[in-house]
């Protein structure tokens, strides 16, 4: 079965063709993507043809920080089926990674589990309102689908800088308009002004994504935060595991009252935990927050396998490795064909960024191009994996330095667009028809 057979019959079965706008065709290489896949294992993918590619690219959107289909996590999941995974009654596995998250995040005394980023987001910001007993929130920076969320737009396209430009807030309710308000990320100034101008409950902010929080920053958050009764949510959903065992938090003399984890914490099995500070996470008993999955017993084992091999193994240190010697390689290959790129900061989730303004996305859309012609799944981030060794490391440097060279012509050439076989990406949101 031919992928591109089946987005279009998905597309008119499944509103927006799939669960995940990642996923989507849409935002790679729309005529070309594979898309779907039969298999995958440590860094390999194989599509419905049987084309076997190396994953540089999402790795599962950031899920498979061990690589896919680790052998360790798998046993133990397989275990778990085998002898039961919900039944009326709770299994263990719920406590003893309650436990183990509390032991990681030393200020913390309580957990809830749910099973995906969004809603552990959501249960986080339920128990912050319930017990700061306000509603207003002042965030930066990514944090989900849902109505808290996406009520930032009912004023106008502001999540633009924050996730992605063209998304409509139609089904929020219109009461939730003066709830949530944005600043950026390391200004302290815009927040300051928030919290003198509106009753702000909670402040949220990611651990780290492109950027890393500044001292002054965090030390202001927490300033603001004693001073005016604020309840401080770290979203460690995209960072948390890539740089410690645990969160970004953990780098800095920085206080969290909540830590939300997702992704990477149950390597490709569904699970997220909402960790935090005793007197807080026991507000979760004066509100509803229940749901029959969240009890089930796959998460709990994957996640517990996870940490484990996590920590014994310190693959954090093997990720930020990797990530800086990729960086500084495609520093040194754009360098030497002439090519304008800036790399970010954050390794695990190592990034360039092209210097071409409105030529930018196509430049993107050739680039993935290229580079699945050479059988590589990619784009210009890479989220790491521990399988990501460094034989395979440097067979991708040699297929980016042959993908920079023929760039950078189509450049100078003026060829870029008669050089796509494709669409060009599309980096904003748009309705699928």
């Amino acid at each position: 079965m031919e992928g591109k057979k089946l987005w279009k019959r998905a597309i008119k079965s499944i509103p927006g063709g799939n669960g995940l706008l990642s996923k989507r065709p849409d935002r790679y290489a729309p005529d070309i993507w594979p898309t779907y896949f039969s298999k995958a294992k440590g860094t390999s993918i194989w599509d419905l043809e049987g084309n076997k590619y190396t994953d540089m690219a999402q790795m599962g959107i950031g899920t498979c920080i061990l690589g896919y289909c680790d052998d360790d996590v798998d046993a133990k999941v397989k275990q778990a089926i085998d002898t039961g995974i919900n039944t009326t009654l709770n299994c263990p596995e719920e406590v003893l990674l309650a436990e183990k998250l509390i032991e990681l995040n030393p200020f913390a005394g309580g957990v809830k589990f749910a099973r995906t980023g969004g809603e552990a987001m959501s249960i986080a910001i339920r128990i912050a309102r319930t017990y700061s007993g306000k509603d207003k929130i002042a965030f930066s920076g990514y944090h989900g689908w849902s109505d808290w969320y996406l009520a930032t737009n009912l004023n106008g396209d502001k999540l633009g800088s924050h996730l992605l430009p063209g998304l409509e807030p139609k089904g929020v309710p219109e009461g939730l308009q003066d709830t949530i308000y944005p600043f950026t990320y390391n200004n302290l100034e815009e927040l300051e002004l928030l919290c003198s101008n509106h009753d702000i409950g909670v402040i949220v902010i990611e651990g780290a994504r492109y950027d890393f929080p500044t001292e002054d920053f965090l030390r202001g958050i927490n300033k603001i935060a004693k001073e005016k009764n604020i309840v401080i949510v770290v979203d460690e959903i995209t960072s948390g595991w890539r740089l410690t065992d645990g969160g970004v938090y953990k780098l800095y003399d920085f206080q969290p009252d909540i830590v939300v984890y997702g992704k990477a914490l149950g390597n490709g099995y569904a699970i997220s935990a909402i960790v935090g500070k005793e007197e807080i996470m026991s507000c979760a008993q004066d509100t509803f927050i229940s749901s029959t999955f969240w009890t089930e017993r796959v998460g709990f084992v994957a996640a517990l396998s996870t940490i484990e091999k996590l920590t014994t193994n310190k693959v954090w240190e093997h990720l930020i490795d990797i990530g800086t010697h990729i960086g500084d390689k495609w520093r040194d290959i754009a360098k030497k064909h002439n090519l304008k790129i800036e790399i970010t900061d954050f390794k695990p989730l190592i990034t360039f960024k092209l210097q071409y303004g409105e030529l930018n996305a196509a430049l993107y859309t050739l680039f993935i191009q290229e580079m699945l012609k050479r059988k590589y799944i990619a784009s210009n981030s890479v989220y790491l994996s521990y399988s990501h060794k460094d034989v395979d490391i440097q067979k991708y440097l040699n297929t980016v330095d042959e993908v920079f060279k023929y760039i950078k012509k189509c450049i100078d050439t003026n060829s870029v667009h008669t050089a796509l076989k494709t669409k060009i990406k599309d980096e904003g949101f748009k309705r699928l028809n």
